[in-house]
């Protein structure tokens, strides 16, 4: 059981589960997964995660270094009327863009800290967005990338508006973020899309719950699925099961990267392999040993960067 998982236990409480009790663990996952507003638990977790002495600590010079560094605060407007936030990252000459989507519960500077100077130092122009009912992007519900996935093509076509038609655009996910990347992946984007880069992302929305509740928390997944997705169609108006990573993938029309830690303890690596036998357009991945959630890039980065460079080289003058 990973740390967010054994925080979510202790705030459900025991797993007994009376009917009152199944309500209640199942109000409180829910709450935890969609809400806006994110658990007092769950917080004081990240805060923890994230101080000088955490597991996470080492990496805060380098998110401050992003998050302070010279940068354009841009929006644009959702397919439903919310206003979203991005941070615009030009680079001179630059060869190409990336739109970076950040992971559930997270925060742009601190999903890409590691690979934000590879990416400058290579030619990349970034623009780093906040997804819907996170930071200060307005939205009440996360949908796990269920609409957040419009929300890409949104953003791609405030990049084609303020870069042109011909630079190659790439989109850019990290856990839930690469799972939203790669739900836009069948969709008609700009024409100057060129690829998808997808770390650690989970297949689907109900996949990576009933992973979390059945094998991280021993929560009867089978017991609780009908109150959990009868709370996410009250909260979201949205069915969790209607759409996945791999649905998209099956009908890609934009080559894909996918990138995974082998001990990845939140988003098993397994998940990655699945999308990866889906995906029906040209793909390649890297799977690094050793790697837990998000860290592949900071365990493996040359290895990394030599697989990104020549999957831009590959696709960079693809033709449209």
């Amino acid at each position: 059981m990973n740390r967010t998982t054994k925080t979510i236990a202790a705030g459900a409480g025991a797993v007994a589960l009376p009917l009152a009790a199944a309500l209640g663990v199942t109000d409180y996952f829910m709450r935890t997964a969609v809400d806006r507003r994110e658990p007092r638990a769950y917080a004081r977790l990240r805060k923890k995660q994230d101080a000088p002495d955490g597991p996470y600590g080492f990496l805060e010079p380098w998110r401050e270094k992003l998050r302070t560094a010279p940068h354009e605060r841009v929006e644009t407007t959702s397919h439903d009327g919310l206003r979203l936030v991005g941070h615009w990252f030009p680079c001179p000459d630059a060869k190409r863009v990336i739109v970076a989507v950040h992971g559930w519960r997270s925060l742009w500077y601190r999903d890409f800290c590691g690979v934000a100077d590879f990416w400058r130092e290579n030619g990349c122009s970034v623009l780093y967005v906040e997804q819907r009912a996170q930071g200060e992007s307005e939205g009440t519900y996360i949908t796990f990338g269920l609409l957040e996935r419009y929300d890409c093509a949104a953003w791609l076509r405030w990049v084609v508006d303020r870069c042109g038609e011909t630079i190659p655009l790439y989109l850019g996910g990290i856990s839930m973020g690469a799972a939203t990347v790669l739900m836009a992946s069948d969709m008609a984007l700009p024409g100057n899309v060129r690829g998808i880069m997808a770390d650690c992302g989970f297949t689907s929305p109900e996949a990576i719950w009933r992973h979390v509740a059945q094998d991280g928390l021993h929560l009867p997944y089978r017991l609780l699925r009908r109150w959990m997705v009868a709370v996410c169609r009250r909260r979201t108006g949205l069915e969790p099961g209607s759409f996945s990573a791999a649905d998209a993938l099956r009908h890609a029309r934009y080559p894909v990267l996918f990138f995974h830690g082998e001990d990845d303890d939140f988003v098993p690596v397994e998940m990655t392999y699945e999308n990866y036998e889906a995906c029906a357009a040209p793909k390649e991945m890297l799977i690094v040993p050793g790697a837990g959630h998000g860290m592949s890039y900071v365990l493996r980065p040359t290895e990394y960067e030599a697989v990104e460079k020549k999957f831009w080289a590959e696709h960079d003058g693809a033709p449209a």
